[in-house]
């Protein structure tokens, strides 16, 4: 270890969510922060925090981008493909290749691609058998990165997020949106994962990379969706939403094939191989801790 972190930099395609939340991190520490966004307010937002920042939408040919990934030591994709592929890989492999300090590749997937197990066990050993489009299109995207990281010599890894809550984006803004849903199928569950939990096993990978990585980054406890509802209610003192059977629910195509996966994910080689200790290993830690964060 002993590395000079004030001379790294941080360049994330699609600087969203989860990889705002690493980066925030790695400013403190003296990291220079790039990246990309859609949004035109957004991306005002993040050149606030005085991150270098561009917009992009998929498109080949933007000079700009290409500018601002010069000195990138490393590069986080979280930018899912389309149904021509990864935008970066298929319109940026030669700006990337061309990057002589970078040390470090992670590819932001999803435990979606291990596809439904009936609520059985998986690990990073299981074979990955999508069973829509968007999961497919991940899973080759993976092998393109894996690939493409071999090629040119950089560790690349992949981390499979389970459901992703935090400040803002968890059971407790929707009950107090009105817009939590109690959904019950028997059998169903599934993990989550804390922005914050995220971010510690992608600081941890890039303290220790390992070409051709790949990680769950989940939780200690799956749990069914409606549980996780009915404890946010009681942390906010409110009555729970009633209950609808996942047949009479009325569900968008992409949420439907959520229900369609049971799964509990492994999160064993997080913990043994990049020591990673969670501080949200249930639903309930985290949604505890989020609730002073609401009444400020």
């Amino acid at each position: 270890m002993g590395e000079d972190w004030s001379v790294s930099r941080l360049f994330c395609f699609g600087l969203g969510y989860s990889a705002e939340t690493l980066a925030r991190r790695l400013a403190t520490k003296g990291w220079s922060i790039a990246g990309t966004a859609r949004d035109l307010g957004n991306i005002d937002r993040l050149r606030g925090q005085r991150y270098e920042v561009c917009r992009f939408a998929g498109e080949p040919g933007n000079a700009e981008l290409a500018a601002a990934l010069a000195g990138t030591t490393h590069l986080l994709l979280s930018i899912p493909p389309g149904t021509d592929g990864d935008p970066v890989l298929r319109h940026y492999r030669d700006p990337v290749a061309s990057l002589s300090k970078l040390d470090w590749i992670g590819y932001l997937s999803t435990v979606g691609v291990y596809g439904n197990h009936a609520g059985a066990v998986v690990d990073e050993t299981t074979m990955p058998r999508p069973n829509n489009q968007r999961t497919k299109a991940r899973v080759v995207a993976e092998s393109d990165w894996l690939a493409f990281g071999g090629e040119i010599g950089r560790p690349t890894q992949i981390f499979r997020l389970a459901g992703i809550y935090g400040p803002g984006r968890s059971a407790l803004d929707k009950l107090k949106a009105g817009t939590a849903r109690r959904i019950i199928k028997p059998g169903q569950v599934f993990n989550r994962i804390h922005v914050e939990d995220i971010a510690s096993v992608l600081e941890a990978s890039i303290t220790r990379p390992r070409a051709g990585a790949i990680y769950n980054v989940a939780d200690d406890e799956p749990a069914p969706p409606e549980e996780v509802i009915d404890y946010g209610a009681e942390l906010l003192g409110m009555g729970p939403p009633p209950e609808v059977s996942f047949g009479e629910a009325e569900l968008s195509p992409m949420a439907r094939s959520f229900y369609g996966d049971s799964r509990r994910i492994s999160n064993a080689l997080i913990k043994s191989e990049l020591g990673v200790r969670l501080a949200y290993p249930t639903y309930r830690d985290g949604l505890k801790a989020l609730v002073p964060l609401r009444s400020r």
